[in-house]
């Protein structure tokens, strides 16, 4: 049998004492090439950081260090910048990435991975949901990834259900990469337009920018509700960010997304900003290996999951992330309770009647948070609205053991909320707290 020599499938200690090379790499690159970095490693003997452990002896960086020195992160001169991209800016303002060919290899090369562990392969046909314009990573990566893979890509772009469909009966792609709760308006369509989706060429959802699965790995409302309705499809999670460069996503057991070693390292920190033990929820924190352009040491995601060290059933390896819980500034003490976004998301995309939704958090006279739910729908009424609100406090009590405010409005209202000028991402939540 010949030997696999993937380095996620190699021992942990191979993977750790492999992570460690690339790390002095790192660091000698960045002594020698990041102004930022320069400075703020200034004081530190890099020499004496040989171990993934010594990681702590290091200062973080975040997202308010991208913003006021972007460009003391560029490693290279401007005419070796390729191509430039932006962050969705979900969390701020938005933060621009310079690429340089290296690092847009790099990233065929992690997206080819993330799509193999999904088990695509050449001959796979994948739709592909989401923009490759606007100084959007995703798209470009997972067209990279594609085409290094040597399946088949059909650029479709996000939202209209009818096009969709169309390319799904034209061109039987066998994948869809899409935001998960867009599932649910191609199976509304299908059945409004007698589609037999069921009998359709779609066998696999790769599901971006929305979680599927709870902590224990089971499909959360979202999931089971798509599965439900869509039994044929196996769903695949994947999580992924513009700074990290990289998409972790799931292989065919659904146990958590399984992190790329050549790629990237990860730190899971808690409240002391300390390693927490594995399998315990914290901040991710991540160091990128091999970007050559705009690489990042010791950044904070601000993104929160857990560490899964067992060796899959995959045979891999490499550590896995947990489903994300949410973001650390978005976290919500509603009565008492703490919780997160997608929690609430959860419910809401599990519930027909919802057309779009947008959740706000406040603060109160008291000082504690208060969060408005409101959600759109086609068509209203009196006896409608008190029977959908009815409804929506049984399930969050269900689900969260709380119930927000929930106001009811025209859907076209809510929609622009979702999507106000410059966005490229549906705005689904919306802090107004001060100093959280």
């Amino acid at each position: 049998m010949t030997q696999n020599t993937d380095i996620e499938f190699q021992s942990p200690e191979q993977i750790k004492s492999f992570q460690e090379s690339l790390l002095r790499e790192q660091l000698h690159y960045l002594a020698a090439h990041s102004p930022f970095y320069q400075r703020h490693l200034n004081g530190i003997d890099i020499e004496s950081i040989t171990t993934l452990e010594d990681l702590t002896r290091l200062p973080f960086t975040d997202k308010n260090d991208l913003q006021r020195y972007q460009w003391d992160f560029l490693c290279v001169p401007r005419d070796k910048v390729i191509d430039y991209i932006t962050t969705s800016g979900t969390t701020g303002e938005p933060i621009s990435f310079a690429c340089t060919d290296k690092d847009l290899q790099r990233l065929a090369y992690n997206e080819r991975k993330s799509f193999q562990c999904a088990g695509l392969k050449p001959g796979n046909i994948l739709q592909l949901m989401t923009t490759m314009d606007k100084r959007f990573m995703a798209g470009l990566a997972y067209w990279l990834g594609i085409r290094e893979l040597g399946a088949s890509i059909v650029r479709v772009g996000n939202g209209v259900p009818e096009l969709q469909w169309d390319t799904i009966q034209r061109l039987k792609p066998d994948t869809l990469m899409c935001v998960p709760s867009f599932t649910l308006k191609l199976v509304q369509y299908a059945i409004e337009h007698g589609i037999d989706y069921h009998k359709s060429s779609v066998r696999r959802i790769i599901g971006i920018g929305e979680g599927l699965r709870n902590q224990d790995l089971t499909l959360n409302l979202l999931g089971t509700r798509i599965n439900n309705l869509w039994p044929e499809v196996e769903l695949y999670a994947t999580y992924s960010s513009t700074e990290m460069s990289a998409t972790f996503s799931e292989c065919q057991f659904g146990c958590g997304g399984h992190v790329h070693p050549e790629l990237i390292i990860v730190e899971i920190i808690g409240e002391d900003n300390k390693p927490v033990t594995d399998g315990e929820v914290g901040e991710v924190v991540i160091t990128t290996l091999g970007v050559e352009g705009m690489p990042l040491l010791r950044f904070r995601t601000g993104d929160m999951a857990a560490k899964i060290n067992k060796q899959c059933r995959c045979g891999r390896h490499s550590y896995r992330l947990t489903p994300l819980v949410g973001r650390k500034n978005n976290m919500i003490k509603l009565k008492g309770t703490t919780l997160y976004p997608p929690a609430i998301n959860d419910v809401l995309d599990n519930t027909p009647q919802i057309e779009n939704y947008v959740v706000i958090v406040r603060s109160n006279d008291a000082g504690t948070d208060e969060v408005i739910v409101r959600v759109g729908v086609k068509e209203r009424d009196v006896t409608h609205d008190e029977k959908l609100t009815a409804l929506l406090k049984e399930k969050f009590r269900a689900r969260l053991r709380v119930t927000p405010r929930i106001e009811i409005l025209p859907a076209d209202v809510i929609h622009t909320i979702n999507f106000p000028a410059k966005s490229r991402k549906p705005i689904k939540f919306i802090d107004e707290r001060q100093n959280i």
